[in-house]
């Protein structure tokens, strides 16, 4: 789970680099227009999406222009149907062309997150299985995907390497076996959850043995999943992982494994198509 502090930290830091790169040391077109001009703009969806990013953007007008009247029509995490406004701007209009791109890029992208985990998590109603994001995020916007995913009703894994264990093959290589690996993660932070990686029923075993509070099930098929379910018994979590489609959701969950984790959700997305114009 995020954090507060910790979320607002990243908003802060994205919006101040988002700034940075587009504006650089000044915007050259925004001259064209008289600085003591007002306007009012719409932003609307060119696509049905779930909303996602609007601390972002309120972030942005703060940093870039406090004046900036930012009116939202929808609230975060609804769903938008195509050619529907979902906010709108007033203030300067060099304000309001200046910021329209990278908040724009702020909501395609959260957006986008957004409403492809609420459709994969649909697809897994009436199960106990939740769907989980994973490490696998656009460099620089961790915490703004993984926020995504929370608001389109997906769950956090690992914010990232430091909140808790995930031991795979070459940790275990390192620490001499899946016991000694578990062992060794519950002596340096006890309070932590370590997961494990395996790839088999003997590894599941060890696992288990060991206390483990969840096992990642590697490219287990169908039945293998249907197994361990059973063998494990609710004695820890069970997170099915690899090359899982979107077409195999259901089947999966149906098996009662307590996690799917997807690299998909935040690696593998298509911006929201959005415009601003002027009213």
């Amino acid at each position: 789970m995020i954090s507060p502090k910790l979320l607002e930290h990243a908003i802060h830091i994205n919006v101040q680099h988002a700034l940075q790169e587009d504006i650089g040391d000044g915007d050259l077109t925004a001259q064209l227009t008289p600085a003591d001009e007002h306007a009012h703009a719409r932003v609307i969806s060119r696509e049905n999406m779930v909303l996602a990013g609007q601390p972002w953007v309120d972030a942005l007008f703060q940093q870039l222009d406090p004046s900036v009247e930012v009116i939202w029509l929808k609230k975060e995490g609804e769903h938008v149907q195509a050619d529907e406004t979902f906010l709108e701007l007033k203030g300067k209009a060099r304000s309001l062309l200046t910021g329209e791109r990278p908040a724009l890029n702020f909501i395609q992208t959260l957006s986008a997150v957004a409403t492809k985990v609420a459709g994969y998590v649909k697809l897994v109603e009436g199960t106990t299985t939740k769907i989980l994001d994973t490490r696998k995020t656009i460099p620089g916007l961790r915490i703004a995907q993984k926020y995504a995913v929370a608001i389109g009703g997906g769950q956090n894994h690992r914010l990232g390497l430091f909140d808790a264990f995930l031991i795979k093959e070459n940790h275990i290589m390192a620490a001499g076996g899946i016991a000694q690996a578990i062992a060794h993660a519950h002596n340096i932070a006890p309070n932590k959850p370590v997961e494990v990686e395996v790839e088999n029923f003997d590894e599941l075993q060890q696992a288990l043995n060991a206390g483990a509070d969840i096992v990642m099930l590697d490219n287990f098929n169908q039945q293998q999943m249907l197994d361990a379910v059973k063998l494990v018994n609710g004695r820890c979590k069970l997170e099915a992982s690899g090359n899982i489609t979107v077409e195999r959701l259901s089947e999966v969950a149906s098996t009662g494994v307590d996690y799917i984790s997807m690299g998909s959700l935040t690696k593998d997305i298509k911006a929201v198509d959005l415009s601003m114009r002027f009213i």
